[in-house]
């Protein structure tokens, strides 16, 4: 039986920096990947770029029950130390719009730096191994893989990950751990996911783009408002201002059940409702036909559809219905398509500052498994990179 300082399970970003900051203190450490490669979320994060961080990187961009926490982590890896981590490791940065990305534009730059420095530490890698469980020992710990290998150690760092991209290995296993140890999950649903909507014009405008932006509306009560992309599909609606607006959905259609939940689209976000009303007059008085009255302002196919807007010359409703056009919304895409998990081992179970377990000597968590998700923008990664290393310095 195998014996290390401290293992890891799970080999993605968390993991790896756990791993790297327990091995610069001189301990024997390995990580233990349910599949065959690490890092493969990296791999695929930012569409093959890695958003890494943030320039903005604080404990507002994130859920309000975790903020505690993430303050007391940034508070020893914020956005410069971390950005200092991946420069002592050979990794140049460049940012865009207040995201930080690495000067290559590929993942595989991130991931090869990091690996670059397992190699260099000496830190072992278990690939293949199904952790099942963590148990008390004679010395300290034992992890236990479903093949029935186990190893001994004085620490733990669990870092499985939650429930997005199950191929890549984190498809909620490390969840079972935490829970046969005693903590709290908190219902895992999808963030930043696309939303599935029952309407004829999703269908029909499948695969038009415009810039729009939106909010939640649920049981009647407006949520945040966000700008970007809009992209209708085939079942429903996507694009960056539906995914900056899906956490709220989610977490009221998946884990609480609400009926009444709609996305509000303004469809002319660049003009008020006065501005947008003047146009149509002006063109109204000019004699445009309705299918012609939006020509100019969207695009032809949506510009067309919309013509019974204009169907009683009622310019008010027109005006309402562009600047908010309600969708009902019945529910999400799955966790192949969700970026990110909004759930997870509740926060009150791990110690600020460390992230030891509260209720299991020696156990520690980081990462994606614990109850705390950011907005896009590197926000996400950023709490990895910043937890891993905050678990793995501890002795």
């Amino acid at each position: 039986m195998a014996n290390y300082n401290t293992v890891v399970i799970g080999g993605g970003a968390a993991g790896i920096c756990a791993a790297i900051a327990a091995a610069r203190k001189g301990e024997t450490v390995v990580i233990c990947e349910k599949t065959a490669q690490l890092g493969k979320k990296i791999l695929a994060s930012g569409n093959g770029r890695c958003n890494l961080l943030n320039e903005d990187f604080n404990e507002f961009y994130f859920n309000p029950a975790a903020r505690s926490l993430v303050k007391s982590v940034l508070s020893q890896y914020d956005k410069l130390k971390i950005l200092t981590f991946f420069q002592e490791l050979g990794l140049e940065t460049t940012s865009k719009e207040g995201r930080i990305f690495p000067v290559t534009n590929q993942a595989e730059s991130v991931l090869h730096v990091l690996e670059m420095e397992l190699k260099r530490l000496s830190v072992g890698v278990e690939y293949n191994f199904n952790c099942n469980s963590i148990s008390s020992s004679k010395n300290g710990l034992l992890v236990s893989s479903v093949s029935g290998n186990k190893i001994e150690c004085r620490k733990v760092i669990l870092t499985g990950g939650g429930k997005t991209y199950p191929a890549f290995g984190s498809d909620g296993s490390a969840y079972e751990i935490a829970k046969q140890l005693g903590h709290t999950i908190i219902e895992p649903v999808p963030a930043v996911v696309p939303l599935v909507i029952k309407d004829s014009l999703c269908f029909l405008l499948q695969g038009q783009r415009i810039a729009a932006s939106a909010r939640s509306v649920i049981e009647g009560q407006e949520g945040e408002k966000a700008g970007g992309e809009l992209l209708f599909t085939k079942y429903g609606l996507s694009g960056t201002c539906i995914l900056d607006v899906s956490e709220s959905v989610s977490l009221a259609l998946n884990r609480e059940h609400k009926t009444r939940v709609y996305v509000s689209i303004d469809l002319v976000p660049f003009w008020d409702s006065a501005q947008l009303k003047n146009e149509l007059e002006r063109r109204q008085k000019a004699g445009w036909l309705a299918e012609e009255m939006l020509t100019g302002l969207l695009p032809l196919k949506l510009a067309q559809s919309l013509k019974d807007v204009f169907g009683k010359n009622n310019l008010d409703k027109a005006v309402k219905s562009l600047k908010d056009w309600r969708f009902e919304v019945s529910g999400t895409r799955g966790w192949n398509e969700a970026e990110f998990t909004s759930g997870g081992v509740n926060v009150n179970e791990v110690k600020i500052g460390t992230l030891e377990s509260k209720l299991k000597l020696g156990v520690y968590l980081a990462g994606e498994i614990l109850d705390v998700n950011g907005k896009r923008g590197g926000y996400n990664l950023g709490w990895a990179w910043a937890s891993g290393l905050a678990a793995g310095q501890t002795k």
